[in-house]
């Protein structure tokens, strides 16, 4: 387990302090949101920018430096950063030539970079955005681009940080990066959980004997169980899992990574890479500048991937590219004059307007509502950990605490300005997506923010105007994360207690009575999720695994409403 822990919630910050400071002649901080290089890249030079959640190192803070990224967003552990830590990251890292967002596919990461990059292109900075796709297990051939990106990103990151050094435009960086995600497949399994700071037990166990086979990054359980057997039968299940992914070729040639998840050591690495390598040479295939060790981690979970990337000629040149970074250095990259300092953070908040009289009364009550929804949360977070473990990666809980809890002390600092309804939601709003990430606080960000937008400073609301800022926070929701009635998510539960609210209020109920009779129909809409299979998100890999548990995000949303009215 993760035994060196002060204060659980410090984690990321003080590994991430001790990390900048021992490696100073590569990266500088961007204060509360990543690093970037120290080293400073020529003018116009395309910026390449990765992230994602901590936990995961050396991905992704450790692939910062000449030949390689250009800045690295943190967020907390297994859950995406937040958009304005992107932004931050981004503007420190930018040269003038544009931005290529590269993170690897979660759906809290796709959310969060690509609100950054819809706010960045609004200043006028040129920012495209590739996911890294490579985990065979997650998604048929066809639908390659709907995988998770896992270990593969190294390499993929490698040969589009290396074009990006070569001084390519913007086009084509992003034309190498779907290039070699393209040529780039990964295959992992897992002997044992991890265990979160802080916690006790690991995310999952197996059963001894047992190998978990196609688990995800962030402790989401495997597909499927094998007998763990030798090494070498170890070996021969990743590499022929890849085969069968795309059959060998003779004559071609292989960038390889034998990927450690953290407590898989680089001894029995290289006995895997050993019989990894005599698959190769037995097909005909010839690995190229093969990197056995530790990329992309999952705290202290023993276990294992392989990638492979099917090498063209620009491929491999860009492979074979010259970098230095804390995790890796392949050649003599070159000198750069270093930057003294990075002077570039979260963006300060804009100063607060006292709302109207009347908005402002009812901004007192709604704080005392966040407040109120933050102990629900607080009473019910191992339960909601224990219902996403089933399908995912079980800190859905935790994340929801920490996003309401962060929005509950954003609106505890405003409250004394007199603001109105809207700006305690959109204080609430821009807090809860900042500190809590990944999906929940992007789709909660988005929906509070919606509804910050429909009520305003000024107006005060009658029941009618409660429904139409409960609709706009509905749409908000489902335009941020695509979700449909149906998909198991938490869509599945707004949409009822939106609908059921503005029945109940066209019928004539008070808006207090339509309240509660709207979130028990959110509760049952939540609970008949149990019935069916994932769609979306980090649980769609492991939908029928779900049957049988309510989604968690439905659940908690469920309550929210229950407790609240």
């Amino acid at each position: 387990m993760t035994k060196l822990v002060n204060d659980p919630r410090e984690f990321v910050s003080q590994a991430l302090a001790g990390y900048t400071a021992a490696q100073s002649g590569r990266v500088l901080a961007v204060p509360d949101a990543g690093v970037v290089r120290a080293a400073q890249a020529p003018e116009g030079q395309v910026a390449v920018v990765m992230g994602g959640g901590s936990g995961h190192f050396p991905a992704f803070a450790g692939w910062v430096g000449v030949g390689f990224g250009h800045g690295a967003v943190c967020g907390n552990i297994f859950s995406s950063p937040s958009a304005e830590q992107i932004m931050a990251v981004s503007k420190a890292a930018s040269n003038g030539g544009g931005i290529l967002f590269a993170p690897i596919n979660y759906a809290g990461d796709i959310l969060h970079f690509g609100a950054a990059a819809v706010k960045l292109r609004e200043e006028g900075v040129d920012v495209r955005m590739r996911a890294v796709t490579d985990d065979i297990v997650s998604a048929p051939t066809e639908d390659y681009l709907d995988r998770r990106g896992i270990a593969g990103a190294f390499i993929v990151l490698k040969m589009a940080c290396a074009a990006a050094e070569a001084g390519q435009s913007l086009d084509e960086v992003e034309r190498v990066m779907v290039a070699a995600n393209r040529a780039t497949r990964s295959f992992g399994a897992a002997f044992g959980g991890c265990t979160l700071p802080g916690a006790k037990e690991p995310m999952f166990a197996i059963p001894p004997g047992r190998v978990a086979v196609g688990l995800g990054i962030h402790g989401e359980p495997g597909t499927a169980e094998a007998v763990c057997g030798t090494a070498d039968q170890m070996a021969d299940l990743l590499v022929d899992g890849l085969f069968e992914e795309r059959p060998p070729e003779a004559g071609r040639r292989v960038a390889v990574l034998v990927n450690g998840l953290g407590a898989t050591k680089y001894d029995e690495l290289s006995i895997i890479y050993r019989r990894v390598a005599e698959r190769l040479a037995d097909a005909g295939m010839e690995p190229v500048a093969p990197v056995v060790g530790e990329q992309v981690t999952s705290l202290d979970m023993a276990g294992l991937s392989v990638s492979f990337t099917y090498l063209d000629d620009e491929l491999e040149t860009l492979w074979l590219a010259p970098a230095d970074v804390a995790s890796f250095t392949r050649g003599q990259p070159p000198l750069r004059a270093s930057r003294a300092s990075v002077p570039v953070g979260v963006a300060e908040r804009p100063p607060v307007r006292p709302g109207s009289p009347g908005s402002a009364a009812l901004a007192v009550e709604l704080a005392a509502k966040i407040g109120l929804a933050r102990d629900i949360l607080a009473a019910n977070e191992d339960r909601l950990g224990a219902i996403d473990a089933v399908a995912g990666d079980g800190d859905h809980g935790a994340q929801m605490v920490v996003g309401c809890t962060a929005a509950a002390d954003a609106v505890a600092v405003v409250l004394p300005l007199g603001p109105g309804l809207g700006t305690v939601l959109a204080e609430a709003a821009r807090a809860w997506s900042e500190r809590a990430g990944g999906t929940s606080g992007a789709l909660w960000g988005a929906g509070l923010e919606a509804a910050a937008r429909e009520l305003g400073d000024e107006v005060v609301p009658d029941a009618a105007g409660a429904v139409r800022a409960v609709r706009a926070f509905a749409d908000g929701i489902v335009s941020r994360g695509g979700a449909r009635a149906g998909d198991k998510t938490m869509v599945d539960s707004v949409l009822p207690f939106a609908s059921a609210l503005a029945a109940r209020v066209e019928a004539g109920d008070g808006l207090a009575g339509a309240w509660r009779a709207a979130a028990r129909a959110a509760d049952a809409a939540a609970q008949a999720t149990a019935a069916f299979s994932s769609k979306r998100g980090r649980s769609k890999l492991h939908g029928d695994r779900s049957i049988g548990t309510p989604d968690p995000g439905a659940a908690s949303f469920a309550l929210i409403v229950l407790g609240t009215g």
